[in-house]
């Protein structure tokens, strides 16, 4: 028993641990796209500012030109970090799978303790003869 409480107790840590690495990369990724709008809004802004708008134009502003590569390795990162979090919500839904697994096992376990039983460990009804 006390084994497969430890068990139960490692299955919840490990599938809490999946959560909170699940919400971690869900709140970088919306960081980072918050960031990306940042910067879209800066790249806009010294487009109208200078007023070519062409990256590829000899007159287009350095700065939205290193805030466009800024951005798009945003979006990269962003992409990346998609599959990570892909990878972890499997991982979670095979944890939880798991962990409902375990705690089943350990229900039943507590169930057959907790059913009565009769002289020398039989249950009632079942080859014990009494007179």
């Amino acid at each position: 028993m006390r084994s497969r409480d430890t068990l139960l107790r490692l299955h919840r840590f490990r599938t809490e641990e999946k959560r909170r690495q699940v919400g971690d990369i869900d709140g970088m990724i919306a960081d980072l796209m918050r960031k990306h709008d940042d910067l879209d809004s800066q790249i806009k802004a010294e487009e109208q500012r200078t007023g070519v708008v062409d990256p590829s134009h000899f007159n287009y502003s350095l700065a939205a030109k290193s805030t466009r590569g800024r951005r798009d390795n945003l979006l990269k990162t962003v992409g990346d970090l998609k599959d990570q979090l892909a990878a972890a919500q499997t991982a979670l839904a095979e944890e939880e799978a798991e962990l409902r697994k375990v705690e089943l096992l350990a229900e039943k376990e507590s169930e057959q303790r907790s059913t009565p039983r009769g002289p020398q460990g039989a249950q009632p009804g079942f080859g014990v003869r009494t007179a």
